[in-house]
């Protein structure tokens, strides 16, 4: 399957629709306000499905992972000088970036390919293109490109 992400232009804080193949809304990401990122994300039936916190003084940025209200783990961002490294401690995966930082693959422990990122540089806002081998892993892959969009925030 494969979905965009399309911040919205006027939003005091992260705000995000994600879009199926067919142009249709499957999530909406709404930012609270917080100490650190917050942003909960809803269903395409405005249901709260999951929440992702950014975690305070720490040497590299922790990223707390909430499905529904149930802690599910961690994504964190790994210490590398050319190119981003993310990993998540409650399934496995490995998210590897490009030095631009606008191409991201995610792997699991095996090596497998669980889904491609791209960051859309040629928008006003941010852009990502998101192509998923498995849908059962949507959920997941969107905690991970939330991540990744609320590091590059927080150090710029």
């Amino acid at each position: 399957m494969k979905y965009y992400f399309k911040q919205r232009f006027f939003s005091w804080l992260d705000s995000y629709d994600i879009y199926n193949e067919d142009n249709e809304t499957e999530f909406t990401v709404e930012g609270v306000f917080s100490l650190g990122h917050c942003l909960h994300v809803y269903d395409r039936n405005k249901e709260h499905i999951g929440t992702i916190k950014e975690e305070l003084f720490r040497l590299l940025p922790h990223f707390q992972i909430f499905y529904k209200d149930n802690y599910l783990g961690e994504i964190v961002k790994e210490f590398s000088f050319f190119k981003p490294s993310f990993t998540m401690d409650f399934n496995g995966w490995h998210v590897d970036g490009d030095w631009t930082e606008w191409e991201y693959t995610i792997k699991d422990e095996y090596g497998n390919l669980i889904a491609t990122i791209s960051k859309d540089i040629w928008n006003f806002t941010d852009v990502y293109w998101i192509d998923i081998v498995d849908d059962d892993d949507a959920f997941d892959v969107l905690m991970v490109v939330l991540a990744i969009d609320a590091e590059k925030c927080s150090r710029s």
